[in-house]
Order: C-alpha cells, then structure tokens, then sequence
C-alpha cells in the first residue's frame, strides 16, 4: 500500500479511538470536565502528563533543531527534562494539597484578591494562546505531507478534531484520550528510531547507537562522520557550540522553570485521588518522557547524516521521491542560484540553493532512510497525537480560566454548574478558532514559539507560585505587581525583536547576550525583585492566610 494509503488507515484508527474515548469518558460535571473528578490512577495520569507535555515542539521539532544546531540544541533537553523535576519536587505536591482546580485559582484565594486571580487568567491565557500556537502549526505540517492539503487547510481539520474531543470530554475525555495519544506517539517516535539505528551502526537501541560506530566496516564512530560531513559543506560541526554560555544557561533556565509555571501541567496533578499521587504521577511522568528525550539526540544525528549523505551535490533532476512529496509542502525550497542543476547545500548563505523547514526533520526521516510506508504513515500519527494532546490540554485551561476563574470565581459566584460548564464549552470552542489562526500565523518554527510560552510562564506564573508555597511574607500586592512587571518585561523583549525589528535579532543587539527564548529568565528574576520589594513596603497578609501557607507544607 502506499503511504498516503497507509496514512489514512493508521490516523484514522488513532482518531476513531481518541474520539470513541472521549464519547465513552464524556464529563458529565464541572468536576469532571475541569479534573476528571480527581479519580485518575498516577500511572494513567503520568502518561497522560507525559501526552499533555511532549507537544510537538518535542516530537516534531526538538529532533529537528538538534539536527541543524547540533550540540546547542541541548538546551530543549536540559531544560524541559530539568523543569519537570523541578516541578515535581517543589510544587506539584504542594498544589495539589491546596486543592484548587487551576493556577489562577491558586494564585486568587493565596494572594485573597479578585485582581490577582484576573491577573493570573490574563497570564494563563497569554501563556496558553502562545503555546498551542506551535500545536497547531505541527498539526498543519502533518496533515500538509500526508494528506497532501495547504498547511492552513490542515490546521483547520486539526482545529475540528480537538474541539470535538476537547469540548465533549473536558478534562475526563482528555486524560483517556492522552493515555492513547502517548501509546502512539511513543511507539511512532522509537519504532523508525530503532531501525535507522540498526541500518547506520547495527545496534538496536538508539540511544546506545548515537555514540556507536558505523556499520559500514569503517570502525568511524557516528558523530566523527557527521561532523566531517558538516565541515565539508560548511556547517559548524554538531558537536561544537556557538551559543555563548550566558544564553545557553539562561535559555536551559527559562524552560526549567516555564515548566514548572505551564497551567496545562499544573493541573494534571489535581486529577488524582491523594496528593501522593501527584508526586507518584510526576515519576511515572518523567520515566514516560525520559524514553522520547533520550532518544531525540539519536534520531536527530541519523536524520541529519542520511540527509547530507543523500542530497548535496546531486542533480536536481535526480532527487528522490521524498524530496519532491515535501517539495510541495513549500517545506522544502530549491533554488538554482548558478543554473548548473545541481543541488548545492551549504553553511555559506550566499551559495545556499536549499532552504528545509527544520519542524519536517523527524517526519522526514523515516522517508529519507527508505523505510517501509507504514513506518512512515505511523510517525504522521505520532505527530498528530503529539500536538493533539498538548492542544486539548492547552484549550482545557484557557476554558477552565475563562468560565471559572474569571466568570464564576471573578463576577459571577452564583452561577449554577450547569450554565458554568455550558460557558467552559463555549470558551472551549472560542479557544480553538484563535488557536487555528495562530497557527496559520505562528511567531515562530514551531519549538521557538513554544520555547517563548515557556519563557512568558516562567516570567509570569513560577514566581508567584513558589512565593506563595514557600513564602508567608508576600503579599497581593507583591504578587499582582510581580507578575504584571515580569510578564510585560519578556513580552517587551520578544515583540521587539521577534516582530518590530528582526533584523536586530543576534547576539551583537540582545541584552547581556540573552536571546528572546532566554529572556523569561531574566523576567522571572525581575518578578521576584519586585513581588519581594513591594510585599516588603505594604502590610503583611492576613493571619489566616499566613497560617494556610504553612498548614500547605506539613506532612499528611
């Protein structure tokens, strides 16, 4: 059968199964579309936060700027793996024995002001909006190659897609429907995984095979070749770095803790019985998340290497069959500059003549090594499922912030659950039409946009939090100023050079060195400086709350 054959049989069963799981698992109260009534088993609800988290910016994107930046691509792995060990030792325990459905709810009754609580919805939302952004840009990618429809085109079936399960099921529909998406999504992502490592070194395991010699009898190890094969057209070798440290820590920084601070993760951990099980589900988590990100280096050497062994230097007129599919994606773009028609790929801009989207590196890479159709068709699914999850999971939150952090705990206290959960749907649906224009005009490739919403959170929502477990001394005040300053701080910066003056965007124009998706670091601090500073000149908070933060931090 041919791919596209193979597509449509291996997407359409995945769908037929996460939308069968959203009917069967429909939410029935607002418990139950905000957090699955609390009855989520932690195995179950680690994968469905391994689902929620591994977007696709880590299943599509990740890979795919580690094999054009090589080694400073590692800043993604750093940084998302170590915020989510963050967020299970600092807060998720703590969260989830406040007991509060989201953030904004958290940061509403702690800070014991209706204007923080609206200052955290704006924040969730901004955040929110930002990050389901890339999501939808990796749907439309998807469907784009496979189904051979307008990248625009694919973000709208996508959009269809999330709003029936998402608006259906809430978070009860979701969490089921995550559990399936990463079964796919792990399967599609190690499957092609294991046999390009075969094909390359002849060792089965690729994370073992990513520093394993050549099959070919050469007795040269994997990255030796493929830096040589980076010299020779041009390129920094993918070994070296040419990220100054300051970025690359501050970069690494800003994914940490905008982990820590992301709404849509937060809340997974209200969905269990106890708060034990919220740390229990941060292990099952990481353990289901460390088997992608340990391989995403792996897959990321093999694609680039078969790609600089099979096109540079060839004849137009002989690329393979591969090449022309993505070709009229408008993915991939040639240009004969000299008119010899041949291919020339190099670090040199000025002789460059092929311009690849690096967001089609996994999706290709399965078609760039000739492996069998279905491989191929079943790493589309993945990719769906990847950023299908993230998005319901996203447009869960900016449902939820708007019905009941904003509507009913904001303006509206009488409200029934009824209309409530009638006003979560609705905010649902709203979510998922900006969504879908978002991701026809992303800001960014896709793990760059999602890399800024990890910033905006850390910048935002982290401080505000960790201050409020840990802090009985800071007050609405601090916290509300805090986070409208850190939060106007890193947009600032990311609008100024990501969209007013673009060509002002390098190291020789950014502060200190940081870049955009560095900034939220920086933002963070200030919102620290300034959450303290006002909290230390206004009057402490009230007694009662005092004794709520400390009562949140004993054992039991």
């Amino acid at each position: 059968m041919s791919v596209q054959t193979w597509t449509f049989l291996i997407v359409g069963l995945s769908f037929a199964v996460y939308i069968g799981l959203a009917i069967w698992s429909r939410a029935r109260s607002t418990g139950e579309f905000y957090v699955a009534g609390g009855e989520i088993n932690p195995i179950f609800n680690g994968m469905a936060t391994a689902a929620d988290w591994m977007s696709a910016a880590s299943f599509i994107s990740m890979a795919g700027i580690i094999s054009f930046v090589g080694y400073d691509g590692s800043v993604y792995l750093m940084g998302w793996t170590g915020g989510y060990v963050l967020l299970a030792l600092l807060l998720a325990p703590y969260l989830r024995k406040f007991g509060k459905f989201t953030v904004p709810d958290f940061v509403g009754d702690r800070y014991y002001s209706r204007v923080a609580r609206i200052v955290a919805v704006l924040c969730a939302l901004f955040v929110s909006f930002t990050y389901v952004a890339g999501q939808m840009r990796g749907v439309g990618i998807v469907f784009s190659r496979f189904l051979n429809v307008e990248i625009n085109t694919g973000v709208v079936i996508g959009m269809l897609i999330v709003f029936f399960y998402a608006v259906l099921g809430g978070m009860k529909g979701i969490t089921y429907t995550q559990v399936a998406q990463y079964c796919v999504l792990i399967f599609a992502y190690m499957v092609p995984a294991i046999f390009i490592s075969i094909m390359i070194t002849g060792n089965p395991i690729p994370q073992l095979g990513f520093g394993d010699t050549l099959n070919d009898g050469s007795g040269a190890y994997l990255l030796d070749v493929l830096d040589q094969l980076n010299r020779d057209f041009g390129f920094a070798t993918f070994t070296g770095g040419s990220k100054s440290t300051i970025d690359v820590f501050f970069i690494t920084a800003a994914l940490m803790v905008g982990t820590a601070g992301l709404p849509h993760v937060i809340v997974r951990f209200y969905t269990v019985p106890k708060v034990s099980g919220a740390r229990v589900s941060a292990f099952w988590a990481l353990l289901f998340i460390a088997i992608l990100y340990t391989t995403a280096p792996a897959v990321a050497a093999f694609a680039r290497t078969n790609l600089l062994r099979t096109i540079p230097e060839r004849a137009y007129a002989d690329v393979p069959q591969w090449f022309a599919r993505w070709e009229d994606t408008k993915l991939i773009r040639f240009t004969d500059k000299n008119g010899d028609g041949m291919i020339t790929y190099s670090g040199n801009g000025a002789v460059n003549e092929l311009d690849i989207d690096r967001d089609i590196m996994v999706l290709a890479n399965p078609e760039i090594a000739d492996l069998p159709s279905w491989i191929i068709a079943l790493v589309a699914a993945g990719g769906l499922a990847a950023a299908l999850s993230t998005a319901a999971g996203l447009l869960l939150v900016i449902s939820t912030a708007f019905a009941h952090d904003l509507l009913k705990k904001s303006f509206y206290p009488d409200l029934s659950e009824r209309r409530e959960l009638g006003f979560a749907r609705i905010a649902a649906g709203g979510a998922v039409i900006l969504a879908g224009y978002f991701g026809v005009n992303p800001p960014d490739y896709v793990a760059a946009t999602v890399a800024i919403a990890f910033g905006l959170a850390a910048s935002s929502f982290f401080p505000a939090i960790i201050l409020g477990i840990f802090s009985k001394r800071v007050n609405r005040e601090g916290a509300v100023a805090g986070m409208i300053t850190g939060l106007l701080f890193t947009t600032s910066y990311i609008v100024y050079f990501k969209f007013l003056f673009p060509e002002t965007n390098n190291a020789a124009h950014w502060w200190f060195g940081i870049s955009p998706e560095g900034i939220g670091t920086l933002g963070m601090i200030v919102n620290f400086v300034v959450s303290i500073a006002v909290s230390l000149f206004t009057p402490p908070p009230p007694r009662d709350v005092q004794e709520m933060v400390a009562r949140i931090r004993l054992p039991g």
